[in-house]
């Protein structure tokens, strides 16, 4: 493949991927600038290996196991944990403004089943959200991670077992 035609293929799935990607490294991260760093990664990977894509998978599922190995590299990273710590302290003494406070029950409502999804084990949010909010179907969400169909759909009944309670406990505190 030339310049021209790598060019041409980067530039068609950046706009045709981009938004998902970033959603897709956004849950694992929790955060935006970082997700969208780490999809620039992925289209650079995208663009230096794409000679080598054998066309097993549609270019989609490549792109989506590039990311998830991306956000996973990052996630084990120095960096990211002492992000972390610097978060946690942060957080932890802003807690006692009450206006944190108040600004965290205004927005929980509609973060509700987002917040209660990302509180799952990853190995349950990561299918839930590559189902339920990037519309895969489990044969794809097996590709992208690399494991049986079986399992995906077991992880997703699992998930579904999980967050069914988790709801119902929201909804009586009247949340």
């Amino acid at each position: 493949m030339d310049r021209e035609e790598k060019d041409f293929l980067l530039e068609k799935v950046m706009i045709e991927y981009g938004d998902e990607l970033v959603r897709l490294a956004f849950s694992y991260l929790k955060d935006t600038e970082t997700a969208k760093d780490i999809v620039q990664n992925t289209f650079i990977k995208c663009y230096k290996n794409v000679d080598s894509f054998r066309y097993d998978s549609q270019i989609k599922t490549w792109l989506y196991r590039i990311t998830i190995n991306e956000c996973k590299d990052y996630l084990k990273s120095w960096n990211y944990k002492m992000v972390q710590v610097k978060n946690f302290i942060n957080t932890t003494a802003k807690s006692i403004s009450p206006s944190v406070e108040k600004t965290v029950i205004d927005k929980y409502n509609s973060e509700e089943i987002k917040v209660t999804v990302f509180s799952l084990p990853k190995v349950y949010r990561e299918v839930v959200y590559l189902y339920y909010y990037d519309s895969l179907k489990t044969e794809e969400i097996a590709q992208v991670l690399d494991i049986p169909v079986n399992t995906v759909k077991t992880r997703l009944r699992r998930a579904k077992q999980r967050l069914k309670p988790m709801i119902k406990e929201a909804e009586l505190n009247g949340r």
